[in-house]
């Protein structure tokens, strides 16, 4: 005897939503090897997460601009998108000049919904690669007793920013075991990359080592090197650059971007005033 039995019905597993597309917000710059190190590191994170559709733009100096960016972006149908800043800290940029272009450029009619992820530092990863490009010029991780290393950052207005260096710095020391590690700046805050060589040279330190704390070549990273040649320090690390730390950190703010929540949008124009004819 044979029984019949009717066929089950299999219901589709629902759509998973795409991935939001990665858009790195870097600052931009005159120096051509600005670009040329954010080209190099967006090659690198699209090799990390094959299928991610990931885009650069510039706030400055360079093109594309975020609202180019998101026009491409726009026109290929993407429908959202978490904007990643390329900076090391929470200052101006980060705090107003980013929000308010993307906020503009999502207001535009179509435009993909926004949200922008958090800056890279502080975190673990950035210490590895600066560890990392110290280990490229000849400061290997048992030699950490007896160097001091000069944090170099970029530079800011911002307090809060300038602390955020200062804990890196601390921080850095703490866990690498360096004799000291003392931040300086090359702009808008004290102290200077050759001022913080001397301090050390005076707290006793013989051997000095330079880690500019900046993502790519230009403008102020060529002032820190002056500055660590001036004072004389014995060792000046690569900025740092397209890594496989960075990568990977631009991915983890990527991710977590994609819980933060939309960009609010600028409120609209209010109507021209109009003035009627006599």
């Amino acid at each position: 005897m044979t029984t019949s039995t009717s066929p089950r019905l299999l219901t589709p597993p629902a759509a998973r939503r795409p991935a939001p597309a990665l858009l790195v917000v870097a600052h931009g710059s005159r120096d051509p090897r600005h670009a040329a190190t954010v080209t190099a590191l967006l090659g690198r994170i699209r090799a990390e997460r094959p299928g991610q559709l990931v885009h650069g733009c510039y706030l400055d100096f360079t093109l594309p601009s975020p609202g180019q960016a998101l026009a491409r972006l726009r026109a290929a149908g993407v429908r959202e998108v978490v904007a990643v800043p390329l900076l090391l800290t929470d200052a101006h940029h980060a705090k107003k000049d980013i929000p308010e272009v993307l906020a503009a450029q999502a207001a535009v009619p179509g435009a993909p919904l926004v949200r922008q992820a958090p800056v890279l530092g502080p975190d673990r990863l950035l210490v590895d690669a600066l560890t990392r490009r110290l280990g490229e010029v000849g400061i290997a991780p048992g030699d950490a007793a007896g160097i001091g290393v000069v944090l170099a950052a970029a530079g800011s207005s911002d307090p809060e920013a300038i602390a955020t260096v200062a804990a890196t710095a601390r921080e850095w020391r703490r866990a690498a075991g360096w004799r000291a590690v003392r931040p300086a700046f090359a702009s808008a805050s004290p102290p200077t990359t050759a001022d913080a060589v001397r301090a050390l040279r005076a707290q006793g330190v013989r051997r000095v080592a330079v880690a500019p704390y900046v993502l790519a070549p230009g403008r102020l990273p060529d002032r820190i090197l002056r500055g660590a040649a001036e004072a004389g320090a014995d060792v000046v690390a690569p900025v740092i650059g397209d890594c496989p730390e960075l990568a990977a950190l631009v991915l983890r703010r990527w991710e977590a971007g994609t819980e933060a929540p939309p960009l609010p949008l600028p409120p609209p124009r209010p109507p021209p005033d109009r003035v009627a004819r006599p």
